[in-house]
């Protein structure tokens, strides 16, 4: 459910009160959608497993603080412009139009794979958004290339973990968080059971390469 459309009473000098209303609108699903990824990387933070577990653990929060920041613009930018920005967690599950993430306690690289689609939808939406705002508001357009130039910082930051020898992602193919997250977690298949003849081939190939 989209958010309600408003009509301020009154805006920022240079636009009617019917094009702030438009900015309002617009700003009050990327405040959700701001919020909603903090509240995501928090919980990705506290539910990491495996080896890589604190370097990912370490790298989110300054993901989460300045997510939370640009929040925080978000919503002064919809009050500046006449609006009432609505921070309830209420608010929030009410007018977005997306689920909530849907990884647990799991590997670290895996939960980066599933992060990744987060920031895909997230960036997307913010480029959509300020490509509405160029005609009509460029502050708001503004606001919104600064918040992408850190977003896609940060998925460049995620992504650096799911790329391959070849320069692709482990994840390109993902269609869902679940997905993303098995094709980048760690492999689960159990070892080949050893034998004495597997062993004494093995040997004989060893030998072989150092001949080389």
């Amino acid at each position: 459910m989209s958010p309600r459309s408003s009509t301020p009473r009154y805006t920022v000098p240079g636009l009617s009160t019917r094009e702030g209303g438009q900015m309002i609108d617009l700003l009050s699903m990327r405040l959700h959608s701001l919020n909603d990824l903090a509240l995501t990387l928090k919980h990705i933070h506290w539910n990491v497993t495996g080896p890589h577990f604190i370097a990912v653990h370490e790298m989110l929060d300054p993901q989460t603080l300045a997510v939370r920041d640009m929040a925080d613009a978000a919503a002064e930018r919809i009050s500046a412009l006449g609006g009432e920005p609505r921070g309830t967690a209420g608010a929030l599950v009410t007018e977005r139009t997306w689920d909530d993430y849907s990884v647990g306690r799991a590997d670290a690289i895996a939960h980066l794979g599933a992060l990744d689609l987060v920031y895909t939808g997230i960036i997307a939406d913010h480029r959509k958004a300020a490509a509405k705002a160029a005609s009509v508001d460029p502050v708001t357009e503004d606001l919104l290339i600064e918040h992408l130039r850190s977003l896609e910082l940060f998925q460049w930051f995620v992504r650096a973990h799911l790329e391959n020898s070849a320069g692709a992602l482990t994840t390109a193919d993902a269609g869902s968080e679940k997905q993303a997250a098995a094709a980048a977690g760690p492999s689960r298949t159990t070892p080949a059971k050893k034998t004495a003849g597997t062993k004494r081939v093995a040997k004989k190939s060893t030998a072989g390469k150092r001949a080389r």
